[in-house]
């Protein structure tokens, strides 16, 4: 927020930000050094008084209607009046947002109009200047595309000439050469390159990879293509014989092998060094797919290289399993388990310390995978979040969550019992959660109150202003809010205290060393405290020993759950005592 406020400040033009009833509330420094005046004198000001009377009728009989209806002014030429009277010619565009509850906000941004003519001046002059020779543009076209394609350190192609070289490659590429050579991708890695940079600085690390840039092109026949593809990381893309692929790989590694003096320290450069060879032909179509693949396959055989010990290679064979297209098949499964009915919800409970009763429980998502059994979030839940298919699991436990309270509530067992369900980064940012959560409350007939949406401290993070917006909807459907994980994210206490939560979860790996490190201990003490300053709630997840539950209940906090308790079992399996419902 701090660079975002310095970027506004400094802006090339002149801002102002202008409250419902068109006063100054804002001004940048760009305004006040152009005009002379002082932003402390400008707060509270109408906006018009800065104008000339003319400019001043123009803006309130045709600029503000306009801003008024549309939101915005696309430029208007005006002039402004300075601290010592003189007038400013300037051009004038307006944006007008609303803001929480049910005002609006105004901001005004002035180019200084002289500044603009001589900018456009230099930008005809300089459009003239190269139209001149058409000789200079072409040759200055082919040096950008030079650029575009080669690494400024190493002189070597980039990623993106790579794939340029690898496309030709792939779609040049035939069965009928005499020599049965294919298009292969060498992917190297150095071995240990963070030590160097870290131990002798940045400088020698450059170094050391301008010396391996030279060693892997000498190593590289002729007509091969070198590239450095990121970092430490190198490609060398051929032409040649499978069979014959182990020698090149050989080659790299012992050149690399040989020693580099760097700052007078005498360095042996290890590497690992991984194989794919294509297989051609390769329709036109399929060339970008496959180039993508070629490189990711040597990538992975470059990782089993490497886990076998420094200055090895390894080549993908084909049938061996491709991480990727595992992921691939995983979220193609769990998409068809989401609409098979393979999803199940377990519950653990959570306790109200100071009674020692049932107070809520918290739903979990479990998989009952056709062929590997039942499997826990951390197989699946990644790849779910990253995919979106996170946005049709969570809208399905939700709905099953609610709609078990309700069963609960019918037979008796379990009345006014809490549900906490999960959100994820993703469904916090899904517009459609807010009327999901408001239907399949009304559909099933559960209160809201009686619904915890936990969202992690990092999910709301990533987009406070963005996270708010929805947090005060859901609130608003009379939703109760918790942060989970409270603790290992970086929150600003600023939006912390604008969120609308009900309660603050601690995160498991404080409470688990509370009773023997001091460390956790305080942490834990500041949390609780912290909710309670704040009037939330206090939960902490985790407690695995009645030494945790009375070192919390010790310390105040509210509410509690972990393996001491219950393990997330089944919706039989809840155990029955009396409920407390937290006011």
């Amino acid at each position: 927020m701090r660079d975002y406020a310095e970027l506004w400040e400094h802006a090339p033009s002149g801002q102002l930000l202008l409250d419902d009833d068109g006063l100054v509330t804002a001004v940048n420094a760009t305004f006040t050094t152009w005009t002379g005046h002082a932003a402390a004198d400008l707060v509270g000001t109408p906006f018009p008084q800065l104008l000339p009377i003319g400019d001043r009728v123009l803006y309130t009989t045709h600029s503000l209607p306009q801003l008024l209806v549309t939101g915005r002014i696309a430029e208007a030429s005006v002039q402004v009046t300075g601290a010592d009277g003189r007038r400013h010619p300037a051009l004038l565009s307006a944006t007008r947002v609303q803001t929480a509850g049910s005002g609006a906000e105004t901001r005004v941004v002035l180019v200084d109009a002289q500044e603009r003519r001589r900018y456009e001046e230099e930008l005809l002059s300089a459009r003239r200047r190269a139209e001149e020779s058409q000789a200079r543009i072409a040759q200055a076209e082919a040096e950008l595309t030079a650029l575009v394609h080669h690494d400024s350190l190493t002189g070597l192609l980039n990623r993106p000439g790579l794939l340029h070289a690898l496309h030709g490659r792939l779609g040049a590429a035939r069965t009928d050469r005499a020599d049965g050579a294919v298009p292969t991708v060498f992917f190297l890695d150095l071995d240990g390159f963070k030590t160097v940079n870290d131990a002798l600085g940045h400088t020698s690390g450059d170094e050391l990879l301008q010396v391996v840039a030279r060693r892997v092109r000498s190593a590289a026949r002729a007509g091969a293509d070198v590239a450095r593809f990121a970092g430490d990381e190198f490609v060398v893309l051929d032409d040649v014989l499978p069979s014959t692929a182990g020698r090149l790989a050989d080659r790299l590694l012992e050149l690399l092998a040989e020693p580099v003096v760097l700052q007078g320290v005498e360095l042996v450069v290890a590497a690992s060094v991984g194989i794919c060879a294509a297989e051609v032909p390769v329709p036109p179509s399929d060339v970008p797919d496959t180039a993508d693949l070629l490189l990711r396959r040597a990538d992975t055989a470059m990782y089993r290289a490497k886990a076998q010990g420094s200055g090895r290679w390894d080549a993908h064979r084909p049938g061996s399993s491709d991480p990727g297209a595992e992921r691939l098949v995983l979220l193609e499964q769990l998409r068809a388990a989401v609409r098979d009915g393979e999803l199940r919800v377990h519950y653990q409970p959570r306790q109200h310390l100071p009674s020692g009763t049932l107070s809520g429980v918290e739903a979990l998502v479990r998989w009952q995978h056709p062929t590997r059994g039942l499997l826990q979030p951390a197989e699946f839940i990644d790849a779910a979040e990253e995919s979106g298919v996170i946005r049709d699991l969570g809208a399905w436990v939700l709905t099953e969550a609610v709609e078990q309270a309700v069963r609960w509530d019918a037979a008796g067992g379990l009345p006014g019992l809490q549900m906490a369900v999960n959100l994820s980064a993703r469904q916090l940012a899904d517009p459609g959660l807010v009327p999901r959560v408001a239907g399949t409350l009304a559909r099933a007939g559960l209160r809201a109150s009686r619904l915890v949406l936990e969202i992690t401290e990092t999910a709301l993070m990533s987009d406070p202003e963005a996270a708010l917006a929805t947090l005060q909807e859901l609130r608003a459907l009379g939703v109760l809010l918790a942060v989970d994980d409270f603790g290992t994210g970086y929150s600003s206490f600023t939006y912390l205290k604008q969120f609308p939560v009900d309660e603050l979860k601690i995160d498991r790996s404080f409470v688990t060393g509370m009773t023997t490190d001091a460390g956790d201990r305080a942490i834990v003490a500041s949390c609780v405290h912290l909710a309670h300053a704040m009037g939330l709630v206090a939960v902490a997840e985790g407690v695995e020993t009645a030494a945790e539950r009375d070192a919390l209940r010790a310390l105040g906090c509210d509410q509690a759950q972990g393996y001491f308790f219950s393990r997330p079992v089944p919706p039989s399996e809840v155990p029955v005592p009396g409920v407390v419902v937290p006011a």
